[in-house]
C-alpha cells in the first residue's frame, strides 16, 4: 500500500486466498474468495481514501484527507475492483467466527 492522492496496492505473485484476505483487512468485513482461480497474478490497483475502506485507520495530520485535489482522479476501491482487475464484489450472507463475552469479573489480587 502507498498513500498519497489515494492508495495504490501492488502484488507480485499474488494468490487469490492471500488478496481476499488483503481486502477483509482494508474492508473492515469478511471478504471470501469464490473466483475458483488456483494461479498466481500481479496486481496493481489505485483507488481513492473514502468510507468504503472501513478497516483502515482514519487518517491524521494536515492534510488528514490525503485526497487529490479533483476527487474524481481515483475511484473508490468498489469502483476500482471491476474497472481495474475484471473482479466484483457482492454482498451475501454466511457463517462467520464471532468471540462472545458473556460475563466479566475483575481480576482478585495475589
Amino acid at each position: 500500500m502507498m498513500a498519497g492522492a489515494g492508495l495504490t496496492m501492488e502484488g507480485i505473485s499474488v494468490s487469490m486466498p492471500a488478496f481476499a484476505k488483503e481486502l477483509s483487512m482494508i474492508l473492515g468485513r469478511e471478504v471470501i474468495d469464490k473466483t475458483g482461480f488456483t494461479g498466481k497474478f500481479s496486481l496493481h490497483l489505485e483507488f481513492a481514501i473514502d468510507d468504503a475502506l472501513g478497516g483502515l485507520p482514519a487518517p491524521v495530520g494536515p492534510d488528514a484527507s490525503l485526497q487529490p485535489v479533483d476527487p474524481a482522479a481515483r475511484p473508490s476501491i468498489l469502483t476500482a475492483l471491476p474497472e481495474q482487475l475484471g473482479l466484483r464484489l457482492q454482498a451475501s450472507t454466511g457463517p462467520v467466527d464471532v468471540f462472545v463475552i458473556d460475563h466479566v469479573e475483575r481480576p482478585t489480587e495475589n
